[in-house]
C-alpha cells in the first residue's frame, strides 16, 4: 500500500503539466475564489462566506515565490506537498489509534 501511495504522491503533479500542455489554464477543481468569479460572474454565497476561514499550509500546494520559478520546481512543490500531506495524516491516524487502545 506504501509503494502505491508513493507513486500517487509522485504523480500529483499531473494536474499541473496536463492543463499547462494543453493550455487549458488552472487544474479542474484548483480554482479560487477569483477564478470562480471569472468563470460563473459571482461568488456563490456560501464560499464567499466561507473563503477567509481557512487559511491553507502551502497555498497553491507550493512555497512562497515557487509560483514564477516555472513546471518543474512548481511540480517538486507539489511532490513535497502530498509527502507532508501523507506524513500528516498517517501520524494522525497513529496517533488517534494509539489513544483510542488505550481507551480499551
Amino acid at each position: 500500500m506504501g509503494i502505491g501511495v508513493g507513486i500517487l504522491a509522485v504523480l500529483s503533479p499531473i494536474g499541473l503539466i496536463f492543463p499547462a500542455l494543453f493550455k487549458a489554464g488552472s487544474a479542474w477543481g484548483e480554482w479560487g475564489s477569483a477564478e470562480i468569479k471569472n468563470m460563473l460572474g459571482y461568488i456563490p454565497n456560501g464560499l464567499g462566506k466561507l473563503a477567509s476561514l481557512w487559511t491553507a499550509i502551502l497555498p497553491d500546494y507550493s512555497f512562497a515565490g515557487w509560483e514564477e520559478k516555472g513546471l518543474g520546481s512548481r511540480s517538486l512543490a507539489y511532490i513535497i506537498s502530498a509527502v507532508v500531506g501523507i506524513a500528516l495524516c498517517v501520524g494522525l491516524g497513529w496517533l488517534l489509534g494509539k489513544i483510542l487502545a488505550k481507551k480499551n
